[in-house]
């Protein structure tokens, strides 16, 4: 292993100790000596690869935003038609791993804290549900032009509200309120009010061969 894998490699170490130590204690209990700890290496060693506390926070949080970027797309694979995109978006919308609810517990504390915290505010990583709601709003205007969104809907509208309603939902998740099925199915009854008449896989399958043949 080179020298640019090592430092790569105890990076990324002492970046999942800080999701191990915030999934287990929450966001407040991450300190740079908190993370040595977990980490088992020494706060020297976390100081000279983070020299602050907001760099090691910003570094993790970004590297978890892309994995759930990445895991999304991996999602989208193969998913043509608004509905089909939907129901990837609402896969994970809702903490129902480890990993995703590592996501949904740094950004719900997140959140909470940048409301009295300037510097935490204008951290990229608080802008993920404007894209989130600028994408599906796009999908369900496709949809309403293909003829398959209900009618009367706005596009706009109905992305706000579905997206809010997984928001709750993922907090009441994580607070042991609701089960990720229980949640998953209110936002799966959601889905269906939107697209009354989903085509049947026959159709589905007709319509990604369709597709296929225009590429």
């Amino acid at each position: 292993m080179n020298r640019t894998d090592n430092r790569e490699t105890r990076r990324h170490d002492i970046t999942e100790a800080v999701l191990r130590v915030m999934t287990r204690s929450g966001l407040h209990a991450v300190t740079m000596r908190a993370v040595a700890a977990e980490a088992g290496v020494s706060l020297r060693l976390v100081q000279h690869y983070f020299e602050t506390k907001q760099h090691l926070m910003h570094t993790t949080l970004n590297r978890l935003t892309e994995e759930m970027a990445q895991r999304l797309r991996t999602r989208l694979t193969g998913a043509h038609r608004p509905r089909d995109v939907m129901e990837a978006v609402l896969a994970e919308a809702v903490p129902t791993d480890e990993r995703s609810r590592a996501f949904h517990l740094a950004y719900t504390s997140y959140a909470v804290l940048a409301v009295t915290d300037e510097t935490l505010a204008a951290h990229p990583f608080l802008n993920a549900p404007d894209a989130m709601e600028t994408f599906v709003t796009r999908q369900l205007t496709r949809a309403r032009d293909d003829g398959d969104l209900a009618p009367g809907l706005d596009p706009r509208t109905e992305a706000v509200t579905l997206l809010a309603t997984a928001a709750g939902l993922g907090v009441a998740v994580l607070a042991g309120q609701r089960t990720p099925q229980e949640a998953t199915a209110i936002l799966h009854s959601g889905l269906a009010r939107l697209f009354p008449n989903p085509a049947s896989p026959g159709e589905q399958g007709e319509a990604t061969a369709e597709e296929g043949g225009h590429k």
